[in-house]
C-alpha cells in the first residue's frame, strides 16, 4: 500500500507542484493550507508522513510541527522554507523534524528527503518491536518432533499458503509463524500478530481493520486496523479459536476478497497480507458444537503445522534448558551456572504442562536462586512445583534408604548421579532412573504408594518399573499394609 504524504503551503501552485511530484513517484498525498488544518487531517485519517512550509498565516509552520509531535511523536515531518535559516532549521529539528529543505525544491532532493525519512521510521518501528521481544529465544531442538517441523518450514514458508498452527499453550507456536514469516518473501514487510483471545469481543473489529474517527465512543482519531499495519507481510492471528463468530465471517470476507472498510468508514481498502493462524483447540471438534465455522477452517487450514508439547520431546530439554539458563544469567546479572548430571535428569524427568514457557521460567529461577556454579539435583528438585511434575520437591531425609541397589552407577562427589563412559546410552538412562527412584523413596521414607503418585505413575507400573531396574522393596510403609505385590 503505498505511503501517504500530507503537504502543507499556504501557496496553491506550491501545494499542486509538489503533489504532481509526489504522485508521480507513487505515493498518496493529501494537501493542506494551513497547520490547523495540518492537525485536522492527521486527527481524522491516517498519513506516513508531513511535508510542511515554516512560513504560514495564523500558524507558523513550526508551531504546527509542536503540536504534530504531540499528537503523533513518531510521525515524520520534513520541513521546508524559502527563508531558512541555520537557527530556523535547528530549531526545527529540536521540534522533532527529520530533515529541512530550501526552497525551490529539487524533485531529486526531494524524493532522497522522503524516502530517508520513512526508511528511518520503518527502521525506529522494528527496533521497537525487536526491544518488545528481548528475552525471547530461537527455535532450539534437533529431536525427530523438531526435525519435522523445520523441514514443514522449509517447504512451506516461501509459498503464499495460509498455514494453521496447532499446539498447547506454551509450545512456541508463534516461533514457528516468525520462522515461516522470516523465510518468506515477505521478510522486509511487517510481521504483525493479535491475540483473538485478548481481545474485548467488541474491540476485535476495531483491532482488525481499524475505526474512522467517532465511529464509537473513545474513538477520537483515526486508527489502523492490524490488515493494514501487515499489508505486504504477515498477519498472525493467534488462538483463532476464541474468535466470536460473527467476527469470523467478517475475517472470511477479507480472506476471500482481500478488502475491508474500517470501522465507521466507507471506503474499500485492498490488503495484500499473509495470514498465519494458531489456536490450541481442536476446531474440528469446535465446528461440530457450532462454535467455528466450517468454511472459515478451510481457508487458514491449508498447511497444518503441529507444534508438540515437551513431553513429547524430551531429547530437546538438555539444549533448551543450557540456552535458558545462559540467557537468565545474563538477564539477572549472575555468573554462569551449569547442571550437574543428577540435576539434568530431575529436571527431565519433570512433565512440564506450561511447556517451554514453564521450563524457561524454571530454568530463570534456577539462576536466581541457586548459588551455583553447579546446580545439584536436589536444588533442582526442590525447585519443582509440588505434586504436579515426576519428581519429589523436599530434599531427602538423613537416614539413608533401606533399599538396595543392583549396580548402581558411580557416585558424584556429595551424591548424584554421573554418567560413565563404559555403559551404553540405555544403561545410563536406567542409572539415572534408578537414583530418582531412590531418591524419592528415600524422601517418602519407603512409601511406594506416595512415591508413586510424586513420579505419576500407577502403581503397578511403579513396581515394575522397580523391578526391572533390580530394586526390591525395603521395610514396607505402603499406606498402611504389610504385604502384597513385591
Amino acid at each position: 500500500m503505498p505511503s501517504t504524504v500530507l503537504i502543507v503551503d499556504d501557496e496553491k501552485n506550491i501545494l499542486l507542484t509538489l503533489q504532481t511530484s509526489l504522485q508521480l513517484a507513487g505515493y498518496r498525498t493529501e494537501l493542506a493550507a494551513s497547520g490547523q488544518v495540518a492537525l485536522d487531517v492527521v486527527s481524522a485519517r491516517p498519513v506516513d508522513a508531513v511535508l510542511m512550509d515554516v512560513k504560514m498565516p495564523d500558524m507558523d509552520g513550526l508551531t504546527a510541527l509542536a503540536r504534530l509531535m504531540e499528537l503523533r511523536p513518531e510521525l515524520p515531518v520534513i520541513m521546508m522554507s524559502g527563508h531558512g535559516t541555520i537557527d530556523t532549521a535547528v530549531k526545527a529539528t529540536q521540534l522533532g523534524a527529520r530533515d529541512f529543505l530550501e526552497k525551490p525544491i529539487a524533485r531529486d532532493r526531494l524524493l532522497v528527503a522522503l524516502r530517508n525519512a520513512l526508511k528511518q521510521q520503518a527502521m525506529l518501528e522494528e527496533l521497537q518491536a525487536l526491544r518488545a521481544e528481548v528475552g525471547r529465544y530461537d527455535m532450539v531442538g534437533s529431536g525427530p518432533a523438531m526435525q519435522r517441523i523445520f523441514s514443514l518450514i522449509q517447504r512451506t514458508a516461501p509459498s503464499e499458503g495460509r498455514v494453521l498452527i496447532t499446539g498447547e499453550n506454551g509450545t512456541g507456536k508463534e516461533l514457528i509463524a516468525r520462522a515461516l514469516h522470516q523465510n518468506s518473501k515477505r521478510k522486509n514487510a511487517p510481521f504483525v500478530k493479535l491475540n483473538c483471545a485478548a481481545v474485548p469481543h467488541e474491540l476485535i473489529e476495531s483491532e482488525l481493520f481499524g475505526h474512522e474517527k467517532g465511529a464509537f465512543t473513545g474513538a477520537v482519531s483515526v486508527r489502523r486496523g492490524k490488515f493494514e499495519l501487515a499489508h505486504e507481510g504477515t498477519l498472525f492471528l493467534d488462538e483463532i479459536g476464541d474468535m466470536p463468530q460473527a467476527m469470523q465471517t467478517k475475517l472470511l470476507r477479507v480472506l476471500q476478497e482481500g478488502e475491508l472498510e474500517r470501522v465507521g468508514g466507507a471506503e474499500t481498502l485492498k490488503v495484500n497480507v499473509r495470514v498465519i493462524a494458531a489456536t490450541n483447540k481442536n476446531l474440528e471438534k469446535e465446528i461440530e458444537a457450532g462454535r467455528f465455522r466450517e468454511d472459515l477452517y478451510y481457508r487458514i487450514n491449508v498447511v497444518q503445522i503441529h507444534s508438540p508439547p515437551l513431553r513429547e520431546r524430551r531429547e530437546d530439554l538438555p539444549a533448551l534448558i543450557d540456552a535458558f539458563l545462559k540467557e537468565a544469567c545474563t538477564k539477572n546479572g549472575r555468573r554462569p551456572l551449569s547442571l550437574s548430571p543428577d540435576a539434568l535428569a530431575v529436571m527431565s524427568a519433570y512433565d512440564y504442562p506450561g511447556n517451554v514457557r514453564e521450563l524457561r521460567n524454571l530454568v530463570e529461577r534456577l539462576a536466581i536462586l541457586c548459588e551455583g556454579p553447579v546446580v545439584q539435583g536436589q536444588e533442582a528438585a526442590e525447585l519443582l512445583p509440588r505434586g504436579k511434575g515426576t519428581v519429589p520437591q523436599s530434599a531427602a531425609p538423613s537416614v539413608p534408604p533401606p533399599i538396595p541397589t543392583a549396580a548402581p552407577a558411580a557416585p558424584a562427589p556429595g551424591g548424584g548421579f554421573r554418567p560413565r563412559v563404559d555403559r551404553t546410552f540405555r544403561e545410563q538412562v536406567e542409572d539415572a532412573e534408578r537414583e530418582i527412584i531412590l531418591f524419592t523413596l528415600a524422601h517418602t521414607q519407603d512409601n511406594v504408594t506416595e512415591a508413586a503418585r510424586l513420579l505419576d505413575l500407577e502403581r503397578g507400573h511403579f513396581y515394575k518399573k522397580m523391578k526391572a531396574l533390580g530394586l526390591r522393596r525395603g521395610a514396607e510403609k505402603d499406606a498402611g499394609t504389610s504385604g502384597g505385590e513385591g
